[in-house]
Protein backbone atom coordinates (compact mmCIF):
# COMPACT_ATOMS: atom_id res chain seq x y z
CA UNK A 1 0.00 0.00 0.00
CA UNK A 2 1.22 3.80 -0.40
CA UNK A 3 1.58 5.64 2.64
CA UNK A 4 3.25 9.04 3.97
CA UNK A 5 6.61 8.21 5.85
CA UNK A 6 9.00 10.32 7.60
CA UNK A 7 12.26 9.68 6.01
CA UNK A 8 14.27 11.49 8.95
CA UNK A 9 13.10 14.12 11.52
CA UNK A 10 13.20 17.93 9.59
CA UNK A 11 10.65 19.99 7.17
CA UNK A 12 7.97 18.98 4.90
CA UNK A 13 11.05 17.80 2.32
CA UNK A 14 11.61 14.94 4.36
CA UNK A 15 7.74 13.41 3.75
CA UNK A 16 7.80 10.53 0.71
CA UNK A 17 5.32 8.39 -0.61
CA UNK A 18 6.32 5.11 -0.14
CA UNK A 19 5.13 1.57 -1.01
CA UNK A 20 4.98 -0.21 2.28
CA UNK A 21 3.59 -3.48 3.77
CA UNK A 22 -0.32 -3.48 4.72
CA UNK A 23 -0.45 -4.06 8.06
CA UNK A 24 -1.92 -7.40 9.34
CA UNK A 25 -5.77 -7.78 11.27
CA UNK A 26 -4.62 -8.63 14.77
CA UNK A 27 -7.67 -9.99 16.40
CA UNK A 28 -10.29 -7.75 18.12
CA UNK A 29 -9.52 -4.93 15.04
CA UNK A 30 -10.53 -3.92 11.76
CA UNK A 31 -8.87 -3.44 8.46
CA UNK A 32 -10.09 0.16 6.67
CA UNK A 33 -9.21 1.47 3.43
CA UNK A 34 -8.58 5.06 4.33
CA UNK A 35 -10.25 7.37 2.00
CA UNK A 36 -9.60 10.94 4.20
CA UNK A 37 -7.55 11.75 6.75
CA UNK A 38 -6.91 15.01 8.87
CA UNK A 39 -3.57 17.01 9.04
CA UNK A 40 -3.21 18.10 12.33
CA UNK A 41 0.08 20.08 14.25
CA UNK A 42 0.56 17.04 16.08
CA UNK A 43 1.69 15.32 12.56
CA UNK A 44 4.16 18.67 12.08
CA UNK A 45 5.78 18.04 15.40
CA UNK A 46 6.42 14.13 14.83
CA UNK A 47 8.13 15.22 11.45
CA UNK A 48 10.03 17.44 13.38
CA UNK A 49 11.14 15.09 15.61
CA UNK A 50 9.37 16.73 18.76
CA UNK A 51 6.75 14.44 19.18
CA UNK A 52 6.80 10.77 18.62
CA UNK A 53 4.22 7.96 17.77
CA UNK A 54 3.08 5.89 20.99
CA UNK A 55 4.10 2.43 21.39
CA UNK A 56 2.39 0.10 18.71
CA UNK A 57 1.50 3.17 16.53
CA UNK A 58 3.93 3.09 12.96
CA UNK A 59 6.84 5.44 13.97
CA UNK A 60 6.92 6.64 10.90
CA UNK A 61 4.08 7.13 8.89
CA UNK A 62 1.78 10.42 10.63
CA UNK A 63 -1.82 10.80 10.57
CA UNK A 64 -4.36 10.73 13.89
CA UNK A 65 -7.51 10.51 12.16
CA UNK A 66 -9.53 9.10 9.17
CA UNK A 67 -12.49 8.43 7.37
CA UNK A 68 -12.94 5.25 4.98
CA UNK A 69 -14.53 1.78 4.44
CA UNK A 70 -14.13 -1.49 6.56
CA UNK A 71 -12.27 -3.88 4.70
CA UNK A 72 -11.13 -6.43 6.67
CA UNK A 73 -12.48 -8.06 10.61
CA UNK A 74 -9.90 -9.71 12.06
CA UNK A 75 -11.07 -12.85 14.47
CA UNK A 76 -13.83 -11.96 17.28
CA UNK A 77 -15.02 -8.59 15.73
CA UNK A 78 -18.25 -8.14 15.12
CA UNK A 79 -19.06 -4.68 15.13
CA UNK A 80 -18.93 -3.88 11.54
CA UNK A 81 -18.39 -5.49 8.24
CA UNK A 82 -16.42 -4.96 4.97
CA UNK A 83 -18.43 -1.85 3.18
CA UNK A 84 -18.95 0.05 6.25
CA UNK A 85 -18.07 3.38 6.28
CA UNK A 86 -16.71 4.37 9.27
CA UNK A 87 -14.59 6.95 11.09
CA UNK A 88 -11.97 7.50 13.84
CA UNK A 89 -9.15 8.06 15.94
CA UNK A 90 -5.62 6.61 15.72
CA UNK A 91 -1.95 6.74 17.15
CA UNK A 92 -0.33 7.06 14.34
CA UNK A 93 -0.47 5.82 10.45
CA UNK A 94 -3.77 7.47 9.14
CA UNK A 95 -1.17 8.63 6.01
CA UNK A 96 -2.19 5.26 4.90
CA UNK A 97 -4.07 3.76 2.22
CA UNK A 98 -5.22 1.19 5.06
CA UNK A 99 -5.45 1.45 8.80
CA UNK A 100 -5.85 -0.93 11.34
CA UNK A 101 -7.78 0.11 14.57
CA UNK A 102 -9.28 -1.47 17.59
CA UNK A 103 -13.19 -2.50 16.83
CA UNK A 104 -14.73 -0.57 19.73
CA UNK A 105 -12.40 2.91 18.52
CA UNK A 106 -14.17 2.91 15.27
CA UNK A 107 -17.44 4.61 14.74
CA UNK A 108 -19.39 4.17 11.94
CA UNK A 109 -19.65 7.15 9.66
CA UNK A 110 -23.07 8.82 10.22
CA UNK A 111 -25.67 9.30 7.07
CA UNK A 112 -25.65 12.51 5.15
CA UNK A 113 -21.93 13.15 6.02
CA UNK A 114 -19.88 12.70 3.39
CA UNK A 115 -16.29 10.62 3.64
CA UNK A 116 -14.58 14.05 3.72
CA UNK A 117 -16.59 15.57 5.82
CA UNK A 118 -16.01 13.06 8.60
CA UNK A 119 -12.41 12.96 8.41
CA UNK A 120 -12.59 16.73 9.65
CA UNK A 121 -14.32 15.82 12.47
CA UNK A 122 -12.50 12.67 14.97
CA UNK A 123 -9.85 14.89 16.41
CA UNK A 124 -11.34 18.16 16.54
CA UNK A 125 -14.88 17.26 17.63
CA UNK A 126 -13.14 14.42 20.08
CA UNK A 127 -10.67 16.85 21.74
CA UNK A 128 -12.87 19.60 21.78
CA UNK A 129 -15.98 17.86 23.57
CA UNK A 130 -13.61 15.45 25.73
CA UNK A 131 -11.85 19.24 27.10
CA UNK A 132 -15.26 21.04 27.87
CA UNK A 133 -18.18 18.70 28.25
CA UNK A 134 -15.66 15.49 29.44
CA UNK A 135 -13.29 17.30 31.84
CA UNK A 136 -14.21 21.15 32.31
CA UNK A 137 -17.86 19.86 32.74
CA UNK A 138 -19.65 22.07 30.45
CA UNK A 139 -23.18 22.79 31.61
CA UNK A 140 -25.80 24.24 29.24
CA UNK A 141 -25.95 27.95 29.76
CA UNK A 142 -22.56 28.85 30.73
CA UNK A 143 -19.87 31.35 29.24
CA UNK A 144 -17.25 29.97 27.17
CA UNK A 145 -13.67 31.37 25.85
CA UNK A 146 -12.88 29.47 22.94
CA UNK A 147 -8.90 30.59 22.02
CA UNK A 148 -7.95 29.89 18.07
CA UNK A 149 -11.65 29.92 17.28
CA UNK A 150 -10.88 29.41 13.72
CA UNK A 151 -8.77 26.42 13.70
CA UNK A 152 -10.39 22.76 13.31
CA UNK A 153 -10.46 22.11 17.25
CA UNK A 154 -11.40 25.99 17.42
CA UNK A 155 -14.28 25.59 15.26
CA UNK A 156 -15.66 22.45 16.62
CA UNK A 157 -15.37 23.69 20.28
CA UNK A 158 -17.58 26.60 19.65
CA UNK A 159 -20.04 24.71 18.16
CA UNK A 160 -20.34 22.20 21.00
CA UNK A 161 -20.57 25.20 23.22
CA UNK A 162 -23.36 26.36 21.27
CA UNK A 163 -24.65 23.40 20.65
CA UNK A 164 -25.47 23.01 24.41
CA UNK A 165 -26.72 26.81 24.56
CA UNK A 166 -23.73 28.36 26.02
CA UNK A 167 -22.80 31.87 25.22
CA UNK A 168 -19.56 31.62 23.50
CA UNK A 169 -16.17 34.10 23.29
CA UNK A 170 -13.53 33.26 20.82
CA UNK A 171 -9.98 34.76 20.37
CA UNK A 172 -8.21 34.85 16.94
CA UNK A 173 -5.05 36.85 15.84
CA UNK A 174 -6.87 38.12 12.81
CA UNK A 175 -10.46 39.68 12.77
CA UNK A 176 -11.67 37.97 8.75
CA UNK A 177 -11.49 33.96 10.85
CA UNK A 178 -13.67 35.60 13.69
CA UNK A 179 -16.00 37.14 10.98
CA UNK A 180 -16.24 33.70 9.27
CA UNK A 181 -16.65 31.68 13.24
CA UNK A 182 -20.23 34.32 13.48
CA UNK A 183 -21.46 31.36 10.92
CA UNK A 184 -20.99 29.14 13.43
CA UNK A 185 -22.79 30.57 16.40
CA UNK A 186 -19.92 32.72 17.62
CA UNK A 187 -21.51 35.20 19.88
CA UNK A 188 -18.50 37.58 20.77
CA UNK A 189 -14.99 37.53 18.78
CA UNK A 190 -11.68 39.31 20.45
CA UNK A 191 -8.76 39.85 17.94
CA UNK A 192 -5.95 38.96 19.79
CA UNK A 193 -2.76 39.67 17.96
CA UNK A 194 -0.72 40.20 21.41
CA UNK A 195 -1.97 37.61 23.42
CA UNK A 196 -3.71 40.34 24.86
CA UNK A 197 -7.71 39.30 25.06
CA UNK A 198 -9.04 39.74 29.07
CA UNK A 199 -10.51 42.76 28.98
CA UNK A 200 -11.74 42.69 26.04
CA UNK A 201 -13.44 39.21 27.40
CA UNK A 202 -14.81 40.61 30.57
CA UNK A 203 -16.54 43.51 28.26
CA UNK A 204 -18.10 40.83 25.79
CA UNK A 205 -19.28 39.01 29.15
CA UNK A 206 -20.77 42.35 30.78
CA UNK A 207 -17.54 41.80 33.51
CA UNK A 208 -18.80 38.16 34.48
CA UNK A 209 -15.82 36.39 33.31
CA UNK A 210 -16.35 33.23 31.54
CA UNK A 211 -17.08 29.75 33.45
CA UNK A 212 -14.64 27.64 30.83
CA UNK A 213 -11.87 28.02 28.66
CA UNK A 214 -10.60 26.13 26.09
CA UNK A 215 -7.14 27.02 25.66
CA UNK A 216 -5.63 25.50 22.56
CA UNK A 217 -2.74 27.95 22.61
CA UNK A 218 -1.01 27.82 26.36
CA UNK A 219 2.22 29.93 27.11
CA UNK A 220 1.31 33.54 27.92
CA UNK A 221 -2.78 32.70 28.07
CA UNK A 222 -2.99 30.82 30.74
CA UNK A 223 -2.21 34.18 32.64
CA UNK A 224 -4.90 35.73 30.31
CA UNK A 225 -7.42 33.38 31.11
CA UNK A 226 -7.10 33.67 34.63
CA UNK A 227 -7.87 37.14 34.33
CA UNK A 228 -10.77 36.43 32.43
CA UNK A 229 -12.27 33.66 34.43
CA UNK A 230 -15.50 33.55 36.94
CA UNK A 231 -15.38 32.15 40.10
CA UNK A 232 -15.04 28.35 40.03
CA UNK A 233 -14.24 28.38 36.28
CA UNK A 234 -12.28 26.05 34.67
CA UNK A 235 -9.16 26.00 31.95
CA UNK A 236 -8.70 23.32 29.86
CA UNK A 237 -5.35 23.05 28.01
CA UNK A 238 -4.98 21.22 25.14
CA UNK A 239 -2.40 22.92 22.95
CA UNK A 240 0.57 24.65 23.61
CA UNK A 241 1.42 26.73 20.28
CA UNK A 242 2.71 29.73 22.40
CA UNK A 243 5.02 27.98 24.55
CA UNK A 244 5.24 25.28 27.47
CA UNK A 245 5.72 27.41 30.41
CA UNK A 246 3.61 30.20 32.13
CA UNK A 247 3.82 32.72 35.00
CA UNK A 248 0.83 32.78 36.81
CA UNK A 249 -0.73 34.85 39.57
CA UNK A 250 -1.27 32.06 42.01
CA UNK A 251 -3.80 34.46 44.31
CA UNK A 252 -5.81 35.01 41.33
CA UNK A 253 -5.89 31.36 40.80
CA UNK A 254 -6.98 30.46 44.97
CA UNK A 255 -9.29 33.68 45.54
CA UNK A 256 -10.98 32.51 42.18
CA UNK A 257 -10.75 28.63 43.16
CA UNK A 258 -10.45 28.28 39.32
CA UNK A 259 -9.19 24.80 37.84
CA UNK A 260 -6.14 24.28 35.61
CA UNK A 261 -6.90 21.30 33.92
CA UNK A 262 -4.64 19.04 31.31
CA UNK A 263 -5.53 16.57 28.76
CA UNK A 264 -4.44 15.28 25.44
CA UNK A 265 -6.03 12.01 23.95
CA UNK A 266 -2.69 10.57 21.48
CA UNK A 267 -1.14 8.77 24.75
CA UNK A 268 -4.32 7.68 26.85
CA UNK A 269 -4.71 3.58 27.51
CA UNK A 270 -7.20 2.41 24.87
CA UNK A 271 -9.91 1.99 27.70
CA UNK A 272 -9.72 5.79 27.73
CA UNK A 273 -9.43 5.73 23.96
CA UNK A 274 -12.36 3.66 23.51
CA UNK A 275 -14.23 5.85 25.80
CA UNK A 276 -13.69 9.05 23.24
CA UNK A 277 -15.04 6.96 20.53
CA UNK A 278 -17.93 5.96 22.26
CA UNK A 279 -18.72 9.89 23.08
CA UNK A 280 -18.48 10.23 18.86
CA UNK A 281 -20.89 7.89 18.18
CA UNK A 282 -23.22 8.47 20.84
CA UNK A 283 -22.79 12.00 21.85
CA UNK A 284 -21.26 13.69 18.64
CA UNK A 285 -23.11 11.78 15.50
CA UNK A 286 -26.35 12.95 16.44
CA UNK A 287 -25.23 16.34 16.32
CA UNK A 288 -24.15 15.59 13.04
CA UNK A 289 -26.68 14.11 11.69
CA UNK A 290 -29.22 16.82 12.48
CA UNK A 291 -26.35 19.57 11.67
CA UNK A 292 -26.68 21.09 14.93
CA UNK A 293 -23.07 20.83 14.76
CA UNK A 294 -21.13 20.59 10.96
CA UNK A 295 -17.56 19.95 10.54
CA UNK A 296 -15.66 22.40 8.52
CA UNK A 297 -13.09 21.50 5.80
CA UNK A 298 -11.13 24.25 4.47
CA UNK A 299 -8.37 22.18 1.87
CA UNK A 300 -8.09 19.00 0.57
CA UNK A 301 -4.56 18.16 -0.85
CA UNK A 302 -3.93 14.67 -2.44
CA UNK A 303 -1.52 12.04 -0.77
CA UNK A 304 1.29 13.31 -2.89
CA UNK A 305 1.18 16.64 -1.98
CA UNK A 306 1.78 16.02 1.86
CA UNK A 307 4.32 18.20 2.00
CA UNK A 308 2.78 21.27 0.77
CA UNK A 309 -0.24 20.37 3.43
CA UNK A 310 2.09 20.65 6.00
CA UNK A 311 3.47 23.92 4.75
CA UNK A 312 0.20 25.12 4.35
CA UNK A 313 -1.23 24.02 8.30
CA UNK A 314 2.34 25.49 9.48
CA UNK A 315 1.11 29.20 7.87
CA UNK A 316 -1.85 29.44 10.25
CA UNK A 317 -3.51 30.67 6.87
CA UNK A 318 -6.59 27.55 7.37
CA UNK A 319 -9.88 27.95 8.78
CA UNK A 320 -11.14 24.67 10.06
CA UNK A 321 -9.61 21.66 8.58
CA UNK A 322 -6.94 20.63 6.50
CA UNK A 323 -7.56 17.26 4.85
CA UNK A 324 -5.29 14.67 2.69
CA UNK A 325 -7.10 12.15 -0.10
CA UNK A 326 -5.50 8.99 0.61
CA UNK A 327 -7.98 6.73 -1.70
CA UNK A 328 -10.76 6.37 -4.06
Amino acid sequence: MRAVVIREPGGPEVLEVREVDAPDVPEGHVRVAVRFAGVNRADLLQRLGMYPAPPGAPPDVPGLEYAGVVEAAGKGARRFAPGDRVFGLVPGGAYAERIVAHEREVAPAPDGLSDEEAAAVPEAFVTAYDALVTRARLAPGERVLVHAAGSGVGTAGLQVARALGCFVVGTSRTQDKLDRCRELGLDAGVAAPGGKFADEVLKATRGAGVDVVLDLVGGAYVAEDLKACASRARIALVGLTAGASAELDLRELLRKRVELIGTVLRSRPLEEKIAAAQALERNISPWLARRAVRPVVDRVFAIDDAAAAHIYMASNASFGKVLLRIGA
